[in-house]
């Protein structure tokens, strides 16, 4: 199979080189809307691009408000300080997730408890969450408590991995019951829908992320999604070093962060966001080549659940065994194919080692057999 696979990747590619994971696709306006950050000079926090990059996602995603920073996991830090997440509360989210996600969990210094995920969508199980939460935990004056801890749980993180939506009004109705906010780690699904509603939107807030592997990229950057006008203000206010607006005088108010997406940055991303309909588009294309190849073979490829469109942005296969995995790799990766496999389980890591996790079963079970696969749009 793994040579097959090798074969079909530089068919589809017509490429006999190196063939990355995902890089970007660049064939619009980016030249020019870069040339005129430049020409007018304004290529820092300040500028019409980063206001129009704001509005056209709004616009794209249906989310009230959009605030532009400088990458996801800024998006995400700021996102939970709104959400009230503050310093030895904890926070719920999926040990098979990037790593950024724990990050900003951790700069809040808050705690990460690690439930597990469902194999279909490898998202945050709202069966697995109603399981820990009504075992585990107790409601006193409103919060949710932990019985271990007895710290105040604040916020559940799902993760819409590789850009697969999960059962977020499953796993709304969870959250509801135990008064727990949601703030979607919606980085990877730029395009991606459940029951018609873009990702990132039907929590509280939500986080995109527009790094340079992602479907559209600023180079660096994120975005915050919210429907609050409150909240949307709070986040421009944070991001832009809490700076209270003055012709000229220097008041801050709280400590802020210099979160602000730069105006060049924004440029690309208004460029990139005009195409994103025809990137969507061969994306998919790819994606139903790869479940046709992979029919009847020694893996299943990865795809959207029942009910949603993903974006595929990664593409992915899970073997059918274990072992077969380190071989997958070397012989692609040999071979000049890039492919790689899901990240490490949080809960492995040394910095969250001691972390509380429920049965992580299903999260383990998908660590030991899926691997991404090419995924860029052709040239």
């Amino acid at each position: 199979m793994i040579k097959e696979t090798i074969d079909f990747i530089r068919a589809h590619y017509q490429s006999e080189g190196f063939i990355p994971l995902h890089e970007p696709f660049f064939s619009g306006n980016e030249k020019e809307y870069l040339s005129e950050c430049i020409d007018t000079t304004f290529v820092s926090s300040v500028g019409k691009f980063v206001d129009k990059f704001e509005q056209d996602i709004a616009k794209y995603t249906g989310a009230k408000f959009a605030i532009a920073t400088v990458n996801g996991t800024a998006a995400l830090h700021i996102a939970l300080q709104l959400a009230g997440v503050k310093k030895n509360h904890e926070v719920i989210t999926q040990s098979l997730t990037f790593i950024a996600t724990c990050n900003a969990v951790s700069y809040i210094g808050a705690h990460p408890i690690f439930i597990d995920v469902d194999r279909e969508t490898m998202g945050l199980s709202p069966e697995k969450l109603e399981h820990f939460l009504s075992t585990g935990t107790h409601m006193e004056n409103g919060h949710c408590i932990n019985n271990a801890t007895k710290r105040i749980i604040k916020v559940v993180v799902p993760m819409h991995t590789f850009g697969i939506p999960i059962n977020l009004d499953e796993l709304k109705t969870v959250c509801q019951k135990y008064n727990l906010q949601i703030v979607e780690d919606a980085a990877e699904s730029l395009g991606s829908y459940q029951n018609n509603v873009h990702t990132g939107t039907k929590g509280l807030l939500g986080t995109l992320s527009f790094n340079g592997n992602k479907t559209i990229t600023t180079g660096g950057g994120g975005m915050i999604l919210t429907n609050d006008e409150k909240l949307a203000k709070q986040a421009k206010h944070l991001t832009t070093t809490a700076k209270i607006p003055h012709r000229w005088d220097f008041e801050h108010d709280r400590v802020g962060y210099n979160y602000r997406m730069p105006n060049i940055n924004a440029a690309l991303g208004c460029a990139q966001l005009e195409k994103l309909p025809e990137i969507l588009k061969e994306k998919r294309g790819l994606a139903k080549k790869y479940e046709v190849f992979f029919k009847d073979k020694a893996a299943r490829f990865v795809t959207e659940p029942k009910n949603t469109v993903a974006n595929y942005w990664l593409n992915a296969i899970v073997l059918d065994d274990a072992p077969n995995k380190d071989m997958f790799l070397t012989t692609t990766n040999d071979a000049g194919v890039m492919t790689r496999p899901i990240w490490k389980l949080m809960s492995s890591l040394p910095m969250f080692k001691d972390a509380q996790k429920g049965n992580l079963e299903n999260s383990i079970w998908l660590e030991e057999r899926v691997i991404n696969i090419p995924s860029s749009v052709k040239r």
